[in-house]
């Protein structure tokens, strides 16, 4: 997209307000260009005859400090409604991505108690034992990345990436991603996978240039998914007990 500044000689434009303030844009030199980036996801040493699980993945872009991008022309893209549903022993979605200072609710959908918890970098709570129908919620006030697990069934998981920036993908089953209306500029271009885990205290991060004629990210590698879910402790650095038939201790009654 571009913005073009027309000064029309013809019809006097040069004595009106509107054809000043044109002028005084096009003197400042704007030249606004938006474009879609895209790139794609593959696990790092794999070969396309025996093609790994691709994790999901999150990338976002923030302005390197100096540059000229404009974040004001990129649109912003905000889920409707900020949920981690739990529901058949998992969370739903798997990934969510929150604008910092958005408010999350985790209403549990199941008919037992959930313990939703997050001691990790970003975003730390401990939402303690829940019942079914119920629900808690929780503000993440500030840029991180949140590992969400249940202190009563360790199969679950979750992660919630906190940002500053409106410019950011998840990745798609295909491993595609996308982001629209990225202004020319230089950024950081950061990226997340699952394979990362719990331990890697920082993203991933290189330094790169968009521009109409260069909006390819290429080929992003990143680690291999290990397992079904994060390993990981329960909220007091202990491993998980042993499993109880249907986990009736925490069962809800009728």
């Amino acid at each position: 997209m571009k913005i073009w500044i027309l000064n029309d000689r013809r019809h006097g434009c040069a004595r009106t307000g509107l054809c000043a303030l044109l002028l005084w844009v096009g003197s400042a030199g704007v030249w606004a260009q938006v474009t879609t980036v895209r790139g794609r996801v593959e696990v790092a040493g794999t070969v396309k005859a025996r093609r790994a699980v691709l994790p999901g993945t999150v990338i976002w872009l923030t302005p390197v400090a100096g540059s000229a991008s404009d974040l004001s022309l990129a649109t912003p893209s905000v889920p409707a409604n900020l949920r981690l549903v739990q529901r058949h022993k998992s969370f739903q979605p798997h990934i969510l991505v929150v604008p910092a200072g958005s408010s999350v609710e985790f209403p549990n959908h199941d008919p037992f108690f959930h313990n939703v918890f997050s001691l990790f970098e970003g975003k730390r709570f401990d939402l303690g034992l829940y019942e079914a129908g119920s629900t808690r919620m929780v503000r993440f006030d500030r840029p991180g990345i949140s590992y969400i697990f249940c202190n009563i069934h360790p199969e679950m998981s979750a992660v919630v990436i906190t940002l500053g920036t409106p410019l950011y993908a998840i990745s798609t089953r295909e491993g595609q991603l996308s982001i629209a209306n990225v202004p020319s500029g230089r950024y950081l271009l950061h990226v997340w996978s699952e394979g990362m885990g719990p331990e890697s205290k920082e993203p991933a991060e290189r330094e790169i240039t968009i521009a109409e004629s260069s909006s390819s990210l290429g080929v992003i590698r990143v680690p291999a998914v290990s397992g079904q879910s994060l390993p990981h402790m329960n909220k007091y650095g202990r491993e998980y007990d042993a499993p109880t038939p249907d986990n009736s201790i925490y069962k809800q009654q009728p």
